[in-house]
């Protein structure tokens, strides 16, 4: 993985806080950056290329006004007012290359003094097996602060940890050896036994969780249970969450004292332009 930094602009060591999606059911983790992204006013200061995402190009993600920046497969943005950088990421990986490629992302967090990573990402809501909406959309939450993925201050904002994460379970451990190097990937597993308790360690989420942290980086997944669909609700979870967790106010530099969220320009043609009422 090689970043390639704009024309006169660095990373900074100073942003030690980096957040990033994972790509998973309905994009959640992709869009609450773009919200991110585009309420903080962050800049983008380059991006990655790795050969393990597909490439892809596109029209300027977040302003409608000339001169436009093309949008491209990984991208760097920082907010030094928070000292916070982030990465958007809007190609999927090549199938087979998750692991690889959440190490080269490890790699990369580590070498730019990157201390504490947020990883955002949706979960398929079929496989919610104790739905409680009293509380509204709810976050989950993994964290790397303890063995078992427990964290006080995410049980402080009435987060629940993701009762499906299991440090012991076969997947987990040997996702944990595949992150550290001590394990092929080539190795035989009985893929004909594989059953619902290895599920989530094979989703993107878990890849970036287990890399990140065999780098020694604080990690902090931040997840919600969606279906695809309609998924800006979810988006506007997430990323209220990470505003809770980092005391990030949206828009506050730009004389909004209470702070609120940006809508990306590209959000317009989410679901295509509206019909032609002539049709009527």
């Amino acid at each position: 993985m090689e970043f390639y930094a704009e024309e006169g602009k660095n990373l900074s060591s100073d942003n030690s806080t980096l957040i990033l999606p994972a790509l998973s059911v309905g994009n959640v983790g992709q869009l609450a950056v773009d919200l991110l992204v585009a309420s903080l006013r962050a800049e983008r200061i380059g991006y990655l290329d790795d050969p393990n995402v597909v490439p892809c190009v596109g029209n300027d993600a977040y302003w409608p006004s000339p001169p436009g920046e093309l949008a491209l497969p990984v991208e760097v943005y920082e907010s030094s007012p928070d000292a916070l950088a982030l990465v958007q990421q809007r190609s999927p990986v090549v199938k087979g290359m998750m692991v690889e490629f959440a190490r080269n992302l490890a790699n990369f967090a580590a070498a730019n003094g990157k201390k504490h990573v947020i990883v955002l990402s949706g979960l398929e809501f079929g496989r919610w097996r104790n739905i409680d909406m009293s509380s509204g959309l709810q976050i989950h939450y993994l964290s790397s602060s303890n063995s078992d993925g427990t964290d006080d201050q995410c049980e402080s904002q009435g987060w629940k940890r993701l009762p499906e994460y299991d440090p012991s379970q076969r997947m987990w451990k040997y996702l944990n050896d595949l992150a550290k190097n001590t394990a092929s990937e080539v190795e035989d597993l009985p893929y004909e036994e594989l059953g619902d308790e290895d599920y989530d360690a094979s989703l993107p989420y878990a890849a970036l969780f287990s890399c990140l942290k065999a780098k020694g980086l604080k990690v902090t997944c931040l997840l919600c249970y969606c279906s695809e669909g309609d998924n800006i609700p979810d988006a506007f979870n997430l990323a209220d969450a990470v505003s809770k967790a980092l005391g990030l106010r949206p828009n506050s530099s730009q004389g909004n004292e209470g702070g609120s969220w940006t809508l990306p320009f590209s959000w317009k043609s989410v679901y295509g332009p509206p019909p032609d009422m002539s049709l009527f």
